[in-house]
């Protein structure tokens, strides 16, 4: 682990120690401190970020109520053995997904963001994996996030370009375009894959 990295791991340690502070007590001097500690966590993430400190607050200092990660959700969807990924506008390539929103659920908001990213019509057959990001993917973020595969099965529609994505294409796993490696890895799309052509499928969790 590099002293960037345990300074990140530290000041996310602290931000939601503060955080739970502010979410559960009561006494006004406590709450002074818990404010000043999430304080002193966002500054020291300015410098490994590379962000401005309003920047970081902005990030790191609006949650509410008890620390927990976010979910990001990711479509696993087969053609003639071949993956669908979509293009986003930094010219990097991923499954269609994104951040689950707080009125959908698992399910329901991998079918909307197919949608949205990819213009098909899914339904979800099975959940391929729930990772870490922290621990499979190379991108450092101030935010925990549970990361959820999940195989789908393609009713119909056609990709039309959006504010989000700019093509989509089937691929190979040994002939895969650059990817977004903070979305999904090689190794994640390897799993899904391999959760396509199981009879029967184990789901793989940290």
């Amino acid at each position: 682990m590099t002293e960037q990295d345990k300074w990140l791991e530290w000041a996310v340690r602290l931000q939601a120690l503060a955080q739970a502070g502010l979410a559960y007590g009561r006494d006004v001097y406590d709450i002074e401190r818990f404010e000043e500690i999430r304080q002193i966590a966002a500054e020291m993430l300015v410098e490994p970020s590379g962000q401005p400190l309003e920047v970081v607050k902005e990030l790191f200092c609006k949650e509410v109520g008890y620390q927990t990660p976010k979910l990001d959700t990711r479509a696993a969807i087969f053609q003639d053995g071949k993956i669908l990924l979509v293009q986003e506008k930094d010219g990097l390539w991923a499954l269609p997904g994104g951040w689950c929103d707080v009125d959908q659920s698992v399910k329901d908001n991998v079918v909307k963001e197919v949608k949205e990213e990819a213009g098909l019509d899914v339904e979800v057959e099975r959940v391929v994996a729930i990772l870490d990001k922290a621990k499979n993917n190379p991108s450092k973020s101030a935010i925990r996030v549970t990361k959820i595969f999940l195989l789908c099965r393609c009713l119909g529609g056609s990709f039309q370009p959006n504010i989000e994505t700019v093509a989509s294409g089937y691929f190979a796993l040994d002939n895969l375009p650059a990817l977004s490696l903070a979305k999904n890895t090689p190794e994640q799309l390897a799993l899904c894959f391999e959760a396509s052509q199981a009879q029967h499928w184990e789901t793989r969790f940290d």
